[in-house]
């Protein structure tokens, strides 16, 4: 009997007395939304995302049609999400064999000092943002079965000499902390059958002034005719408005 209370309890507050399902409001309707409210509004995944914007677009569709992409632009513009997206995308509906991501362990102007652990340990707070991305793309779980297996790996762009990297999908990211010789050294190892996509900021490098080489890189391949350089605006930043505002004054 309480049971059956308990349910019909909890039907009453589903629906309506003429049987309409209730709508629950997750935002109040006609409000303005804020990131800093504390009530946000809940962001579903999607498996195919969907661009903010024109240049966003543009990424995509250069993903699509070229095996080397650059993107350079603002921080804040969704260049790195996009690309792990679509190199999950690739993964899953099995055009490739594995993704690589790879991006300098350079630190943003402080001195870490002696981290403790093995080498995984040593490298994962550099390589934090690629696993968040990844984590929310895919889930914790399946994650770190792809990791394990193989179809994913993570890894400093000081380990890239030497591999031939075939049927991948490969992204570099913060691009903008490798110097010249090392941009050079990882476009050469674009296999068969793979994608490689660069992005960075050439404005917010932690390298001393003159030694990042992302921007002269990314002017050289413009050049080449079955290479994509997008270059991204504060206009396309789809973070919180002030960060483009900010950047405009800093």
């Amino acid at each position: 009997m309480a049971k059956r209370n308990a349910r019909a309890k909890a039907r009453d507050r589903e629906f309506d007395a003429d049987g309409t399902p209730k709508v629950h409001q997750l935002f109040p309707q006609g409000a303005a939304w804020s990131p800093l409210e504390k009530d946000q509004r809940d962001r579903g995944y999607v498996r195919n995302v969907r661009p903010c914007g024109d240049n966003q677009r543009m990424l995509l569709e250069a993903i699509d049609r070229h095996n080397l992409v650059c993107a350079l632009g603002p921080a804040g513009t969704g260049k790195t999400y996009l690309a792990i997206a679509k190199a999950v995308e690739a993964l899953e509906d099995g055009r490739i064999g594995r993704i690589l991501l790879s991006r300098p362990a350079v630190e943003a102007g402080e001195n870490l000092g002696f981290l403790p652990g093995d080498l995984e340990d040593k490298l994962a707070p550099y390589l934090r943002p690629l696993y968040d991305a990844l984590s929310e793309r895919l889930g914790a779980k399946r994650l770190k079965a792809l990791i394990g297996d193989g179809s994913i790996e993570i890894a400093p762009v000081a380990y890239m000499r030497g591999r031939t990297l075939n049927n991948a999908f490969i992204v570099i990211d913060e691009a903008q902390n490798c110097t010249y010789g090392q941009l050079k050294m990882l476009l050469t190892r674009l296999g068969w059958h793979s994608t490689m996509v660069l992005t960075g900021d050439p404005d917010q490098t932690d390298l001393l002034p003159g030694m990042s080489g992302f921007a002269d890189v990314a002017g050289k391949l413009a050049k080449v005719e079955d290479v994509a350089v997008i270059q991204f605006t504060q206009t396309d930043i789809v973070r919180h408005p002030l960060v483009a505002s900010m950047l405009d004054v800093l």
